[in-house]
């Protein structure tokens, strides 16, 4: 027996769809905590990797905070643009760019870390103690299952064999 289509009532129940709300909620909340810094999360999140790996390069950022390497260049362009980071050429290698933050990247990382309890404590407001402890518990399973992940399957080769 063929299942009835869905509905848009089925759709409010489905995880994605909800985990795409619960990150728009949290998004919400970081942009307008942090609106007068002109400051995404995303670029938080570098600015922190940058911080506390003086030296590294574009590729270990994006791995470190989850993000594709092509956005994360973009990302940079713009921390280093607002005078938050540097980049400067390798010595052994010219193409990578070791980058650091610089005192004014620091002191927005200060403001920020300065305003990060509450903005988990508005992003969390509508669960209870022991729910949002339940919550930030189950959340941090997506990264341990590395068969969810987000990185794209490797292709296979272009040149097909007969049996393929």
């Amino acid at each position: 027996m063929k299942k009835s289509a869905m509905k848009i009532a089925d759709m409010y129940a489905q995880p994605g769809y909800l985990i795409r709300r619960a990150h728009q909620t949290a998004t919400a909340v970081f942009s307008g905590a942090t609106k007068d810094l002109d400051l995404t999360a995303v670029q938080f999140s570098a600015l922190l990797a940058v911080k506390d790996n003086p030296d590294i390069d574009a590729t270990r950022v994006s791995e470190m905070i989850s993000f594709d390497r092509t956005t994360i260049g973009h990302v940079l362009e713009r921390l280093e643009g607002k005078g938050w980071i540097t980049r400067k050429s390798g010595v052994e290698d010219k193409r990578t760019k070791h980058i650091r933050i610089t005192p004014t990247g620091k002191a927005i990382v200060q403001k920020v870390s300065d305003r990060v309890g509450n903005i988990g404590e508005d992003i969390l407001r509508p669960f209870s103690a022991n729910e949002r402890a339940l919550l930030i518990k189950l959340l941090k399973k997506f990264p341990e299952d590395r068969s969810l992940s987000i990185a794209p399957p490797k292709s296979r080769s272009k040149a097909k064999s007969k049996t393929d």
